[in-house]
């Protein structure tokens, strides 16, 4: 009897479904995926479908309903429908890093492959970090999640979690993936993780503005922990083990990912590939459990990489069978497998003991909670908040505005020889270079069909008609150059404009670059042209990582050098622009860009120190003691701007620490000082600012301490102000947090002696006693 009521209810639920399909495509497009339909009898009565009830009351009671076999069916990325209950299918990947994205090859939640076809697409994240702007980072966040639970509503995607942003350290110069992430900075790192997730998660910029937890998408902040190498000269992502000091790990690697936490309220965590220190990231039980989940109190699932838990056993070979992969990672605290594995070899670990059920259910109160944030649990999404987005939500004119918006705030102007730059719009000009007019190098890796693109010759065409054109090169690669039919071009108008770099074949995911040098010929064909050309040519650089281009900013016949990154839909528009002023540029390089023998150190050195000992001369501008091509911060305006320190609080700090046994070495332990300690020392900064220039402009102000010769950033603000205006802007600085580093032990300490803040070319000392 009981069986055939358990069949009735399902036919009953099957019944409900396609009524409510035909419904919904009788209206123009199918319903998205969701449970707890108020009008099928046969889910609407379960607890797990009231409303009124807590959301872990109602996961407990959706839990204990399951099977063991339908348990392990939701410990994937594909995860099963469950039709007995009225639960849909669900994709847990889906990527929008810097908007709504798809995967070629494989399945995600989101394929464009029905009747909404474009995203809006901004600049690849390296680029939108320059612009040192926290509120436009929220902006457009907010729009990328609009716009995914748009296209949910509109039932053409199976999944709302997104695994993004990547907020890894970009550490490295050649790996492909920097060009995923905000740069090198742990501050400036954070500071966009936090963003990031709050804008497409649907919070307010401060934090705080979740409505019962509920999400607009779910965010996902990866990858955990010190991943940064993907492929180079024998070693893998998959099977590297990173060597990381406590040290390192502490001021480096980990804090974006505490902020991500702790201020963003992230959702979710991906662990990462890579072993660290001889223990795979999806396993290590203090990094997942007792870090994450204990320390900083993460609430949200956590993903493995995809295929990351088959490493464990069969390539890593940390784990000595199948089941005890899956018990490595179930008991460290992983919720989720990308991929097929735990699918496959769970129930066979759970048969021989090498896992409990119970481990099952706590990863799946974990995944189940998040759907239901998600509002999936709660009927009908058209009813619900959020409900209201739709296609009309999706490339609007506001957002595709907002990306031309970041990409002329991100480009860096990084010569600029006797103001050569901006141009008149009545000289004749050519446009040479394998970059000018290819849209699809516009968008960097993990990108949506965007709305429309704009390449940088069509930019510059839309200021002058007749634009002599020729892609010089082959290709990027740039194996064959086309040197006489351009040197002829070159002749014959007034200004050159070249337009070279990188694309994805030589920097990308699985893909590290072996050189920090341009492709092939270009450099040969850059400085020919500027041989020949009648004025000093524009060089356009259009690359994720850093390029030496250092004959091309020691050649007067280059006039002017532009890092337009990868600018995303409306680059080019931007590029044009500010070639033809009228934007003024204010980006500021979020990385140090090396000169091209740092080759020499091997890019599996995790140490971010110098030790002058063995001539390493460390990464990254806060540790790097070596020439650069260009430096963390640099960017140039067509304006000049001057900073003074209006005011500082205090010039001087003395701690008081907790314990009355702190012997003097010269530093005291964060830890020792206390909370209130650490807040009655905040040092309250004014900076003045002054536009000297004829040109309105948006800049960011960089504000660095300084010990010895070593500095790091400790607050950042964008001004606008017009032609000779001045202004103040106001930063608080927290010793505790920005003016300490790591010991040897991973413990944050302050040091005594003399600090300095540094805005622009001004410093003011700061002495601290311990």
């Amino acid at each position: 009897m009981r069986h055939f009521i358990r069949n009735l209810g399902l036919i009953s639920s099957i019944i409900s479904s396609i009524l409510l399909v035909i419904n919904a495509e009788s209206n123009g497009h199918p319903p998205p995926p969701f449970s707890c339909d108020s009008s099928n009898p046969s889910t609407k009565s379960f607890p797990f479908c009231d409303t009124n009830l807590s959301i872990d009351e109602r996961v407990h009671d959706l839990v204990s309903r399951l099977t063991l076999d339908e348990k392990i069916s939701q410990l994937v990325n594909k995860a099963s429908a469950i039709p007995r209950l009225g639960v849909p299918y669900y994709q847990w990947w889906s990527e929008a890093l810097h908007g709504v994205a798809r995967a070629q090859g494989v399945e995600t939640g989101y394929s464009f492959n029905k009747t909404i076809r474009a995203v809006t697409s901004f600049p690849q994240v390296i680029l939108t970090a320059s612009t040192f702007d926290a509120h436009l980072w929220y902006r457009i966040a907010k729009v990328i999640g609009k716009e995914a639970r748009g296209i949910y509503n509109e039932g053409e995607a199976i999944g709302m979690t997104f695994w993004s942003p990547n907020i890894n350290i970009f550490r490295d110069p050649r790996w492909g993936r920097g060009q995923e992430t905000p740069g090198e900075d742990p501050l400036l790192t954070s500071k966009y993780s936090v963003s990031f997730v709050r804008g497409i998660q649907g919070d307010n910029f401060e934090g705080g503005g979740l409505k019962d937890g509920r999400l607009q998408v779910s965010a996902c902040c990866k990858h955990f922990t010190a991943y940064d190498l993907d492929k180079w000269k024998g070693f893998d992502r998959f099977t590297f083990n990173a060597h990381v000091s406590k040290q390192d790990m502490a001021d480096t690697y980990q804090p974006p990912f505490r902020s991500c936490i702790q201020e963003g309220q992230a959702s979710g965590i991906m662990c990462a590939y890579n072993l660290v220190n001889g223990v795979p990231n999806c396993a290590d039980y203090d990094l997942l459990t007792k870090t994450a989940r204990g320390e900083w109190g993460f609430q949200g699932y956590i993903t493995s990489d995809c295929d990351a838990v088959s490493l464990i056993f069969e390539t890593q070979k940390y784990a000595k069978s199948h089941e005890e992969a899956v018990a490595d990672v179930l008991k460290a605290g992983m919720d989720v497998n990308c991929g097929s594995y735990l699918a496959n070899h769970t129930k066979l670990a759970v048969t021989k003991g090498k896992v409990s059920e119970s481990d099952v259910n706590r990863a799946l109160y974990n995944l189940f909670s998040v759907r239901m944030r998600l509002g999936l649990f709660n009927g009908a999404p058209s009813k619900l908040t959020y409900g209201d987005l739709g296609r009309k939500d999706v490339c609007t004119p506001e957002h595709q505005e907002l990306a031309l918006e970041a990409a002329r705030n991100g480009i860096v102007l990084l010569k600029n020889m006797k103001n050569i730059l901006p141009f008149s719009k009545t000289s004749s000009f050519a446009v040479i270079g394998p970059n000018a007019n290819v849209s699809k190098t516009l968008l960097g890796n993990y990108a949506g069909p965007p709305c429309r693109t704009v390449t940088p010759l069509q930019g510059l065409m839309s200021y002058v008609k007749e634009i002599k054109f020729d892609e010089g090169c082959d290709s990027v690669n740039c194996t064959s150059v086309a040197i006489a039919e351009v040197v002829k071009i070159a002749k014959l108008v007034d200004y050159v404009v070249l337009v070279m770099g990188l694309n994805q074949d030589h920097e990308r995911e699985d893909h590290d670059r072996d050189d920090l040098v341009l492709p092939g010929e270009q450099e040969r064909l850059i400085s020919t042209i500027a041989k020949v050309a009648k004025h000093p040519v524009v060089l356009v650089l259009l690359c994720g990582g850093p390029v030496d281009v250092s004959f091309a900013k020691n050649d007067p016949k280059v006039g002017a050098i532009l890092w337009g990154g990868y600018p995303g839909e409306a680059g080019g528009q931007a590029i044009a622009e500010i070639i033809f002023g009228d934007h003024n540029p204010g980006g500021r390089l979020p990385l140090t860009w090396y000169p091209k023998d740092y080759i020499k150190i091997p890019m599996t050195d995790m140490r971010m120190r110098a030790d002058p000992s063995t001539g390493y001369p460390g990464r990254t501008y806060r540790f790097y003691r070596g020439e650069k091509v260009f430096e963390f911060g640099h960017g140039l305006s067509y304006s000049k701007y001057s900073y003074k320190f209006v005011s500082v609080s205090k010039s001087k700090l003395e701690f008081e620490t907790l314990s009355s046994r702190v012997e003097n070495l010269g530093y005291v332990s964060v830890s020792a000082i206390g909370v209130e300690s650490c807040n009655e020392a905040k040092i309250f900064v004014v900076v003045g600012v002054e536009n000297e220039g004829t040109m309105a402009g948006k800049h960011p102000v960089l504000l660095f301490v300084r010990r010895g010769p070593m500095k790091q950033l400790v607050g950042f603000q964008t001004m606008n102000l017009g032609a000779t205006e001045k202004g103040r802007l106001e930063f608080e600085v927290n010793p505790c947090e920005q003016l300490s580093t790591s010991d040897e032990d991973g413990a944050m300490v302050i040091e005594s002696g003399e600090h300095f803040l540094i805005v622009g070319d001004q410093e003011y000392p700061i002495k601290i006693n311990v």
